[in-house]
């Protein structure tokens, strides 16, 4: 009697045991609270608006727990990039990456973090670049543009986050194709966010600029901005007699472009990697977010490109005309 009690015990406790273990393994189940998603650059600009429209659609996905944008700009967006890369892994603060998280590193060797520190969840969007002007300039086309760079002696003016921000790799890529110095041919008056430089351009503040779709679209649109060329590997669909980079011959031009990854700190688990490998795949097919693409001008490219290969491609690529232009002795 008393064995079969005790047997009888043991197989209770194996199943409280189980029961217990199953209990604790739904418990900490991803996600279980809100989720921070760090966007390094100011609001209003592109990597804002690619940022609100992932946490407005991916919290379909995340069970019912909610992603909130924060904003930390500064240093190029390394702030922002270098604060996602000392917070613990796991899952509970991600980061919007755009080019200037490669860019940077690319540029400057003492970046406060490298190209490659981090998990890669995905690569989100493609934001082409726009040349534009003001829809009161005397510019009606990219060769009145360069005509009017040529006649100046560098007097043109051009606004861009700086020299080494994927804005001004934008304009020096095209100026270097002209055979002109990309760091004298024009002058570049620096602002912070793409609102502020569209600002800049409205007001007349600068003859030009080449800065993403998202934040030139609406003014594009209300008929205020001109549209010379699009940084892009085809036309834009919203722009569709605007020619591309590419097909005007300009090589280097040609290749610039804006994006939208998705990343957290390094050493993230599987499990939570898999989680995201859900939530993006759901996001890539949703009408929500395939919509809010289109409304700022960006392709939704999730799942097309290995991220962790694609990111090293675009550092090569930033690397390589740092050093031309001379940012990298």
């Amino acid at each position: 009697m008393f064995q079969k009690l005790k047997k009888a015990a043991g197989v209770a406790a194996a199943i409280l045991a189980t029961t217990t273990m199953i209990s604790t393994a739904q418990a900490d189940a991803y996600p279980q609270k809100a989720i921070t998603l760090v966007v390094p650059y100011g609001a209003g600009g592109a990597s804002d608006l690619a940022g609100r429209a992932l946490a407005e659609t991916a919290r379909h996905y995340t069970d019912e727990q909610p992603i909130v944008v924060v904003n930390k700009t500064g240093n190029g967006g390394m702030n922002g990039a270098r604060f996602v890369t000392e917070q613990k892994p796991d899952g509970y603060t991600l980061l919007l990456s755009r080019v200037g998280m490669a860019l940077y590193p690319a540029v400057y060797e003492d970046s406060p973090v490298a190209w490659d520190d981090y998990t890669f969840l995905g690569i989100l969007e493609s934001t082409p670049m726009i040349l534009a002007v003001n829809a009161n300039s005397d510019v009606q086309t990219v060769d009145d543009l360069i005509a009017k760079i040529k006649d100046s002696d560098g007097a043109t003016t051009y606004a861009a986050s700086g020299p080494t921000a994927i804005d001004g790799f934008s304009v020096q890529a095209l100026l270097s194709d002209l055979d002109l110095d990309p760091l004298t041919a024009s002058t570049l008056v620096p602002y912070k966010g793409g609102s502020a430089l569209a600002a800049a351009l409205l007001g007349g503040h600068v003859d030009f600029l080449a800065i993403a779709a998202g934040s030139l679209m609406p003014h594009i649109e209300a008929g205020k901005m001109r549209p010379l060329m699009v940084y892009s590997p085809k036309r834009m669909a919203a722009l569709p007699d605007v020619p591309t980079a590419k097909e005007l011959g300009y090589a280097q031009a040609g290749q610039v472009g804006g994006w939208s990854g998705l990343y957290a700190p390094k050493g993230l688990p599987e499990d939570v990697v898999a989680k995201w490998t859900e939530v993006l795949g759901n996001v890539a097919t949703d009408e929500q977010w395939l919509d809010l693409a289109a409304k700022r001008g960006s392709t939704s490219v999730i799942g097309d490109d290995d991220p962790s290969a694609y990111v090293k491609s675009q550092f090569e690529l930033y690397n390589g005309m740092a050093k031309k232009f001379g940012y990298i002795q």
